[in-house]
């Protein structure tokens, strides 16, 4: 059976490691990207060499109308999706006193709304499918614990969490896991500006993390050996919760 999987942001970072290590020749990945339409190939090319099939799908996570209308004609042109990895989201920091609006609200739509927007359209058809399936959000130690800096991210990530058991409640009886993997700190183009150095003597195992083990993570959600695992939280931090 072929497991048509889609995976969110996959054009860089944690979403295309993601979609490298879940490429497989029994896999159909469909790769959502927002505006890097290159970077996104790369990575479709990427996927084909290991075997898989590969096709883009663009769109905004914070414009309900344009996800649901790229994710529904998908699923009518190839069938629905066995797998969701809710991979994709923006961080926009600053003190909480400074926080505007905008920043409150761009990040809330686009990290939290999306996952209404992109999960929501695709939940019916698996139903329909019976034939079980994976949905796998990412949140963050942000949202697990918190971050100065980060009210609104965090508040966005731990948002996600609460969606993430809920679901998984209701989707239980259809043989529909539902999980959260929530990252530490973890070498990407987002970490560049941080002051490494100092942040690493915050975690145990004293480095950063490396997309891949996060990318593992979610594979083995993803994988049969993962079908009794539904409702949980997987952190990848080096220990720092």
């Amino acid at each position: 059976m072929t497991q048509r999987i889609l995976i969110t942001g996959a054009s860089r970072g944690i979403g295309r490691a993601i979609a490298l290590r879940l490429a497989a020749p029994e896999r159909e990945l469909v790769l959502h990207y927002h505006s890097n339409a290159g970077a996104a190939e790369t990575v479709g090319e990427a996927v084909r060499e290991k075997g898989a099939t590969a096709r883009l799908l663009r769109f905004d996570l914070a414009e309900g109308d344009q996800v649901r209308g790229a994710i529904e004609a998908d699923i009518e042109a190839h069938g629905a999706y066995y797998g969701v990895v809710c991979n994709a989201g923006i961080s926009d920091d600053g003190a909480f006193p400074a926080m505007s609006e905008a920043s409150w609200d761009k990040v809330l739509r686009t990290n939290l709304d999306g996952f209404y927007h992109v999960v929501h359209p695709c939940v019916m058809p698996m139903v329909q499918a019976r034939k079980g399936g994976r949905i796998i959000t990412l949140s963050s130690l942000s949202g697990v614990a918190g971050n100065r800096g980060q009210v609104n991210y965090s508040a966005s990530k731990a948002g996600i969490i609460g969606a993430t058991k809920a679901l998984a409640l209701e989707l239980a009886k259809r043989k529909i896991t539902v999980n959260c993997v929530a990252p530490g700190l973890i070498e990407t183009d987002m970490t560049d500006e941080l002051p490494l150095a100092m942040l690493k003597d915050q975690i145990p195992l004293r480095r950063f993390g490396q997309p891949e083990e996060v990318a593992a993570a979610v594979a083995f959600l993803m994988s049969d050996d993962a079908s009794y695992i539904t409702r949980q939280v997987i952190n990848v931090n080096g220990g720092m919760l």
